[in-house]
């Protein structure tokens, strides 16, 4: 007998009609409110961000900088140093939360998260291979990407029995996980010295020395993949009633499922390989996202939104909050750790009632 679930609460909509007569979209009210409401803290985060500091700049010099009518020296400040940075945590925490929340769908499971099977750590595994065996200034992001689409192809080898369990998947994810982790520390003692003490700040997560050379990548794929995301979406949700059934309501599982897997892989290798891994971002901002929105499942663009604000007001915390600045990735499991032994409590609850 299956623990009892509590009952979705009803769902407040609206029709909107577009065009013509037959042509209508049904509005989530309270999603579209919670979006509105993630949009405007994540633009106080970046208002605070690019205005306090060593050098405070008023907040209509930054806007006048943004729009290339600043003067040369709030310019360098805003437009090289503060909006760079500020711009890679915001698109580096979107792809990590809509990639955690693919393969929280894909999993059925909300420890699904690439950050907790491997994946996040094989992409961290394929950049360090790039910057301390090929060349520093060599192809990080596709390092980053390959090395996660390795890992996660053997994950998914290693899981499949007759269809993929959400629970053997993360079990097996959390073994590669630690198995890469002692590749990455193995890699990081045959370096030399001052490539080693990089390798290890990179590990921990970091924005310092950000720039617009980091921010396209994330951008480009965000652009490229988080429609093709939605777009699948509905199909999701019908891959988690089983493959039988899917198929018999016309669903393609495998290219379905292949696809969405591309999604996630290439979303969290481009966000590695902007910010290094941070943790827990993929993890908890699906999970805070289907909380506030009170949906079944987490949705991507809620989830987009939240990791931007998880990531980009994190990183100001960090930077602001401490005598010293600290690595956004300390703060961020720092804070992630409770919440993992929080669903892992729950998940361990939930079996034993079975």
């Amino acid at each position: 007998m299956t623990p009892p679930t509590a009952p979705l609460l009803p769902r407040r909509t609206r029709a909107v009609r577009l065009s013509g007569e037959r042509i209508t979209v049904r509005v989530d009210l309270r999603a579209t409110a919670v979006g509105l409401g993630l949009l405007v803290g994540v633009l106080v985060v970046g208002a605070i961000a690019t205005t306090t500091g060593d050098f405070r700049i008023p907040l209509a010099d930054v806007v006048k900088s943004v729009f290339g009518a600043g003067d040369p020296a709030t310019d360098f400040i805003v437009r090289t140093l503060r909006l760079p940075r500020f711009t890679v945590a915001v698109l580096a925490g979107a792809a990590m939360a809509v990639s955690g929340a693919i393969f929280q769908h894909l999993s059925g499971n909300p420890l699904g998260s690439p950050d907790v099977i491997g994946f996040q750590t094989g992409a961290a595994t394929g950049a360090l291979t790039v910057l301390l065996l090929a060349d520093q200034n060599g192809p990080v992001a596709q390092g980053a990407v390959a090395g996660c689409l390795i890992t996660a192809g053997l994950v998914y080898l290693l899981a499949f029995r007759g269809g993929v369990q959400g629970f053997r998947l993360i079990l097996i994810g959390i073994g590669a996980n630690a198995m890469l982790v002692a590749a990455n520390n193995y890699l990081i003692t045959r370096a030399a010295l001052q490539d080693a003490v990089g390798a290890q700040v990179w590990l921990i997560g970091s924005l310092n020395a950000r720039g617009w050379d980091q921010a396209y990548p994330v951008a480009a794929v965000l652009i490229l993949t988080l429609p093709i995301a939605v777009a699948q979406s509905r199909k999701v949700v019908i891959l988690q009633m089983g493959d039988d059934t899917a198929k018999a309501l016309g669903v393609p599982v495998e290219r379905t499922r292949g696809l969405l897997i591309a999604v996630g892989v290439l979303l969290i290798g481009v966000a590695v390989a902007a910010s290094g891994p941070v943790t827990f971002v993929a993890l908890a901002a699906p999970q805070l996202a289907k909380r506030l929105t009170r949906s079944a499942s987490p949705g991507l663009v809620p989830a987009a939104l939240m990791g931007a604000l998880l990531l980009s007001g994190s990183d100001l915390i960090a930077q602001r909050a401490f005598p010293q600045p600290l690595p956004v990735g300390i703060l961020t499991a720092a804070l992630g750790g409770g919440y993992l032994a929080y669903l892992l409590a729950r998940e361990w609850r939930g079996r034993s009632r079975v």
